[in-house]
């Protein structure tokens, strides 16, 4: 139930900050969302690390986490302090090489389509966060084609599935 509490938070965030790039939100209200959603997934991970009933999958699905978390908390801080966002191009980088592996041990263990799908999220979130590593340090001029791609994240990867998670209609 956390993943799919998680989830919809990760879809909303990924929804409005591909709008954000694409210019329909401004850089002062941006921000709103990226804290709240960091928080949502920073008190998740902590519950799963933390929690009366962790253990190494757990503590593992916590460690996964907070690289969203803190893209988001890193977010907020850039549109708050005006930085130009080569660190956060960098620690993207970093969660690209981290999601790889990850994508692809849940493709290998996947036992239903849900595991398929989720092993599919780890490819797409590989893609867009080494996107953002293109577009922020590498300055390569694809914010629009970013800002699609985070929205289509959004969608399939996040709200989608979450919802689904939290309906029951996935396990």
């Amino acid at each position: 139930m956390l993943l799919g509490f998680s989830l919809l938070y990760v879809g909303a965030v990924l929804c409005l900050n591909g709008l954000w790039l694409l210019g329909r939100i401004g850089d002062k209200e941006i921000w709103v969302i990226n804290v709240f959603s960091g928080t949502v997934t920073f008190l998740i991970s902590m519950q799963l690390a933390f929690g009366a009933n962790a253990d190494a999958g757990s503590i593992k699905a916590a460690a996964l986490t907070l690289l969203f978390s803190f893209t988001y908390f890193w977010v907020a801080f850039n549109r708050y302090n005006g930085a130009d966002g080569r660190g956060l191009g960098w620690f993207s980088l970093f969660v690209t090489i981290t999601a790889i592996p990850v994508a692809i041990e849940t493709l290998q263990t996947a036992s239903s389509t849900w595991g398929v799908w989720f092993g599919l999220n780890w490819i797409a979130w590989a893609i867009l966060w080494f996107m953002f590593f293109l577009l922020l340090t590498a300055q390569k001029e694809i914010a629009k084609i970013t800002g699609v791609v985070a929205l289509l994240c959004g969608i399939f990867t996040g709200w989608l599935p979450g919802y689904l998670l939290l309906s029951g209609v996935l396990k």
